[in-house]
């Protein structure tokens, strides 16, 4: 299993690729399957990126919750995975190329924040991911209710 670590800022070049942090590229496995699957976050204003191992075993679970002789769940899982870009950092800089529709839907003009958040990595358009900090009251507070 990958871990990811680290906050990271990218600037997007005028094409949609961005260069994956040297840090986060060195979590994936050497010589193994260095796909990555991004989609648009279901509750933030921010992009999800997995390894496709990761990928296939979240989008199991999902399956594996719904009923698809339930059309609402049928239109939920097609919903689910519309706009998905399957990228690979290239070996020389680590570039990936991210669709222009996915970099729009988060509002991302010039720079990236890169957020490892242990199986994942959130690609935030920067100020969104400024803006999008707890206060430390809120911070504690919700620390506090997970504790009950």
């Amino acid at each position: 299993m990958v871990t990811f670590i680290g906050e990271y800022i990218s600037k997007v070049d005028d094409r949609g690729r961005l260069v994956l942090p040297a840090p986060l590229k060195s979590c994936l496995p050497a010589g193994g399957d260095m796909r990555l699957v991004v989609k648009k976050s279901i509750f933030d204003d921010c992009l999800e990126m997995y390894t496709f191992e990761e990928w296939t075993k979240q989008s199991q679970e999902v399956k594996d919750s719904l009923n698809f002789f339930n059309p609402k769940h049928v239109q939920f899982f097609r919903e689910y995975m519309r706009d998905r870009d399957v990228v690979e950092p290239d070996s020389k800089l680590g570039r990936i190329s991210i669709s222009r529709n996915l970099l729009d839907a988060i509002g991302v003009n010039k720079e990236v924040v890169f957020f490892g958040i242990d199986f994942k990595i959130e690609i935030w358009a920067k100020e969104k991911f400024d803006a999008a900090r707890l206060s430390n009251e809120n911070y504690t507070a919700i620390a506090e209710s997970l504790a009950k």
